[in-house]
């Protein structure tokens, strides 16, 4: 008998990475920094050993360095490729909203709340970094401390430093909540800002650099993806210079990227026929279903996408511990009814779901390329 055939780039064994929240993944970063008695009482070990070594910590995220990206590019990175550590998990879906979240507060999406890029809140689907509706801001009727109601670093008012128009956000307002922003105008002035906060005492920083992401999304992979990601490396070794000596420089990421293109593939008249509304991102779609139309969905759209993407329910989502080992019934109606994840380079259309380009690389999917990301430490020479 002949196998079926499949997409080409589909994942070789068939299966979704599901993030491993009780090992190595981001979401441990913090608590294990930050918890009793601080990372002098003992590290898991994923952790890189030098930052045991280390009098204070500067957690620097990358936005968008996957791990695999990382490694087809080790000679256009020499500072990353020459620091201690390896990959690690992040979060489902692979979203900044949902990661950085994590990494902020040490939760599990299902702990914390905010679930995708676009979720559902109070019967509409929200942007979670614009914070908006339409494009209308939704700070009155959706406050940040509502949706997300757990403090960042574990309490800690801890340095933030990132570029200065995200400061005072909704969204850092949710996933900061009681950190100290520190803003900074050019890319130049990042390294510069953290120093200042380790000279004057700080144990602890949180550093943030999202210009990998942002060119990966406009530009896709090619020379101006591994111009960005000189720089970023280049940014990396800036920190090392600059820091005083006692201190460690720990980097991660929030997701990697999978370039898409063009491939977008559009739901068919019957299958929409089933949808009330669609939320989450291009790689990890919800569909929220009709009234009682819920097992029509989740078949319909298994007979559409199954043969680029992973199809599940919500229940079957959540009772895989995809989100994490709870998810309370308020963050489960943040959901879809089912989920499109894909497994192939492609991205699911949503009209709702636009900005003011077309993305070449894309994330939110469970590929390797989308999971893992790096955890990599050293400290100043």
């Amino acid at each position: 008998m002949t196998a079926p055939l499949q997409h080409p780039d589909v994942q070789q064994d068939g299966l979704p990475i599901v993030p491993d929240y009780a090992g190595a993944n981001v979401r441990g970063i913090v608590p294990a920094l930050l918890g009793p008695g601080g990372w002098g009482s003992g590290l898991p070990e994923w952790m890189p050993g030098v930052v045991a070594e280390a009098d204070q910590v500067v957690l620097l995220v990358l936005d968008g360095v996957g791990w695999d990206q990382l490694q087809e590019r080790r000679g256009i990175a020499p500072t990353l490729a020459g620091l201690d550590g390896g990959p690690i998990t992040t979060v489902a879906p692979t979203t900044t909203a949902t990661a950085l979240s994590s990494i902020a507060t040490g939760l599990t999406p299902g702990e914390h709340g905010l679930v995708g890029y676009r979720m559902v809140l109070g019967g509409r689907v929200m942007n979670v970094l614009r914070w908006a509706v339409d494009g209308q801001d939704m700070r009155r009727s959706q406050p940040p401390a509502d949706v997300q109601r757990f403090p960042s670093f574990l309490g800690e008012p801890v340095p933030v430093v990132s570029p200065s128009e995200l400061c005072y956000t909704a969204f850092s307002a949710a996933h900061l909540a009681g950190s100290v922003p520190v803003g900074y105008r050019a890319t130049s002035s990042l390294a510069i800002e953290v120093r200042r906060r380790l000279v004057e005492g700080d144990r602890f920083v949180y550093a943030y650099y999202g210009g990998v992401d942002k060119i990966a999304h406009e530009r896709g992979f090619g020379e101006f993806y591994d111009a960005e990601l000189r720089d970023a490396d280049r940014l990396v070794a800036d920190l090392l210079d600059t820091m005083p000596a006692g201190a460690a420089l720990l980097v991660t990421a929030d997701h990697g990227q999978v370039e898409v293109g063009d491939a977008v593939i559009v739901p068919s008249v019957d299958l929409l026929a089933h949808v009330a509304m669609q939320s989450g991102e291009g790689r990890f779609r919800w569909l929220h279903a009709q009234h009682g139309a819920t097992a029509d969905l989740l078949d319909a759209a298994t007979e559409e996408f199954g043969d680029t993407a992973w199809v599940r329910s919500r229940d079957q989502l959540i009772g895989d511990g995809w989100f994490g080992p709870s998810v309370p019934p308020p963050v489960a109606a943040r959901l879809g009814d089912v989920a499109v994840i894909a497994r192939a380079p492609v991205s699911y259309f949503d009209p709702d779901d636009s900005g003011p380009f077309e993305l070449i690389c894309r994330h939110g999917s469970m590929t390797s390329a989308e999971v893992y990301v790096p955890l990599l430490a050293g400290m100043p020479t």
